[in-house]
């Protein structure tokens, strides 16, 4: 809402149905007086007209004077499990101490959340501070925002409204977790993935072979873990087969670990409640897809964007790391009209999986980073997705297997 609009004084109401509503009140209670004074009894009469009048006068002083005393908060945690509900607290507190009459409080949520239209009113006439909870439903995975849409000060009348004088809190990220699902070591796009690495591991076990005996200098070999070296450097495709942790002494393994692109692109002219559930099968595709190439020794590279527009590439090698990297993504609000960015990252990969919402021909300008665009592929949202492009286009079906289109 226009903050302008937030802090203009609503009399009567904030729609013209209520304005009418309330004049329309306002008269019958005129005319009923006018007949109770001067048809049944006068004294009686002046004293319920003088009431009525001076009534409204001390509601708005209520609420004039309560619309700079008041001081609102919010809380709530920063994730959520899809399916389960949402506590938030608010707070209200009066930072004067005269007493203060009714606050209306409106909350808000984003569309990952099911909406409700519920109004809060509490009373600080005794109280300094006052606080309650609400829930909400999480329905959908992805990023979503708790907010107040309104908050007003209304007497102790309540048709009389001023909207607050002080800033509301800031909306909260909220972050609903989906259920990531377990993928099959059979699924046909992994076993693609696999191979391409297996040459690729055997290609350069070649190369660093060849480059010891010429050089009597070892190129690229491991050794056993010792404490303190980083997990990032155990090799644990080599460490299942020997039984025992073997750490990297150099980077090189990085061109032979297939690289995972998370595209959350979302149409500017999009339906929010139609995009996440695009975004929530694609982030279910990919992190179920991460999951089952680490459980398999196969260390991957995740490309995503971050909260500040920058992009980043984190390497996934660790069996717990998916779900901590998961936590990562709910983080970030996706930005309408936004495709991820390569460029930084540009060079031969021994395999590129971008998963996007939209596989437009954008996607073509996406994959020129990747030298060698042969093992290129797409994971969609599902069978029914565009491809504008060459590449093979994938999707995950309803038993949480990887199908081609």
């Amino acid at each position: 809402m226009d903050k302008k609009k937030q802090r203009k004084v609503l009399l009567f109401g904030p729609t013209f149905g209520e304005t009418f509503k309330t004049i329309l009140a306002i008269l019958t209670v005129a005319f009923l007086l006018y007949i109770f004074t001067f048809y049944m009894d006068g004294e009686m009469g002046v004293i319920l007209i003088a009431f009525t009048l001076f009534a409204p006068l001390i509601s708005l002083f209520f609420a004039a004077y309560a619309r700079k005393r008041i001081k609102v908060s919010m809380n709530c945690d920063g994730y959520v499990q899809k399916g389960s509900k949402l506590t938030v607290s608010v707070t209200v507190e009066k930072t004067g101490r005269f007493p203060l009459g009714i606050v209306e409080i409106t909350p808000r949520a984003s569309e990952v959340f099911a909406q409700q239209d519920k109004v809060y009113r509490i009373s600080l006439v005794r109280d300094d501070k006052k606080t309650f909870t609400y829930t909400v439903d999480a329905v959908t995975g992805g990023n979503g925002e708790i907010a107040l849409d309104t908050v007003y000060s209304c007497g102790f009348l309540g048709f009389i409204r001023f909207a607050l004088t002080q800033e509301l809190p800031a909306p909260i990220s909220v972050g609903v977790i989906p259920e990531i699902p377990q993928i099959k070591a059979s699924s046909q796009l992994f076993r693609s993935i696999a191979d391409v690495v297996l040459t690729s591991d055997e290609e350069e076990e070649n190369d660093t072979a060849l480059l010891y005996s010429a050089n009597t200098s070892p190129g690229y070999e491991h050794r056993e873990y010792v404490h303190g070296d980083p997990l990032k450097r155990v090799n644990w495709k080599l460490s299942s087969k020997k039984n025992k942790l073997m750490v990297r002494l150099d980077e090189a393994v990085a061109s032979v670990q297939p690289m995972i692109v998370l595209d959350l692109f979302r149409s500017g002219s999009a339906l929010p409640q139609e995009a996440i559930l695009d975004e929530e099968q694609i982030i279910r595709s990919v992190f179920g897809l991460l999951s089952l190439l680490v459980r398999q020794g196969i260390a991957s590279t995740l490309i995503y964007r971050g909260a500040g527009d920058e992009v980043i590439a984190e390497s996934v090698d660790n069996p717990e790391y998916p779900e901590q990297l998961l936590l990562k993504i709910l983080a970030v609000k996706v930005v309408p009209d936004r495709r991820i960015d390569l460029k930084l990252y540009a060079g031969s990969v021994c395999a590129c999986v971008i998963a996007s919402t939209d596989c437009g021909a954008e996607i073509d300008s996406i994959a020129d980073a990747v030298k060698d665009d042969d093992n290129v592929s797409l994971i969609g949202v599902s069978p029914t997705s565009r491809n504008l492009t060459e590449f093979p286009m994938w999707y995950l079906d309803g038993d949480n297997n990887f199908k081609l289109v």
